[in-house]
């Protein structure tokens, strides 16, 4: 496999483009990607059988299952986020090790059902505090301590947008290419 094949399975999508504009068209449309997210998730995995939830999506890459309990993890993070970021002035949040976290036990054999009931859920409460933001909400910031970099509220929509229509093309992308239904 070359460096472009691997490239394009890491990033079937793409890489998350900063926009130069959040216009409102832009923000209701990435709110509705992310509020859309669970069904199509679910939409795409829950008939799949253990030994293809067991199947890395690339080589040296996390498996269809690991993925799914990635994407809830991950977004609980982004829904916390957000909240400190309207509660505080430009927290330092907390970082976590998302590798590691995805090497745990629960993410290697736990069901999935549990984690997409839970996104259900999680993705309702995100789309509808993105909704009610106001102007000033969107221009709140936190700062990730990784890299010291602040991140407005208005990015995070867009970046959360683009994580789960990421992970949910490694899953189709890995699903056409084994001619999985």
């Amino acid at each position: 496999m070359t460096e472009l094949d691997l490239e394009k399975l890491k990033y079937p999508i793409g890489k998350f483009i900063t926009p130069n504009d959040y216009s409102v068209t832009y923000l209701s449309e990435k709110i509705e990607e992310i509020e859309s997210f669970p069904k199509r998730l679910q939409n795409e995995t829950l008939h799949l059988t253990d030994e293809q939830l067991d199947t890395p999506y690339r080589p040296d890459g996390w498996t269809v299952r690991q993925v799914i309990h990635h994407c809830a993890e991950s977004h609980m993070n982004c829904y916390i986020r957000i909240k400190w970021a309207l509660t505080e002035n430009n927290p330092v949040i907390k970082a976590y090790d998302e590798v590691l976290w995805s090497e745990l036990n629960d993410n290697l054999t736990m069901p999935i059902q549990p984690t997409l009931d839970l996104l259900k859920g999680l993705h309702f409460r995100l789309a509808y505090i993105m909704k009610n933001l106001s102007e000033s909400d969107l221009e709140k910031t936190f700062v990730h301590p990784s890299d010291n970099s602040e991140n407005k509220i208005k990015k995070i929509i867009g970046s959360y947008a683009w994580h789960g229509n990421h992970h949910l093309a490694h899953i189709t992308t890995l699903k056409k290419y084994k001619n999985w239904k």
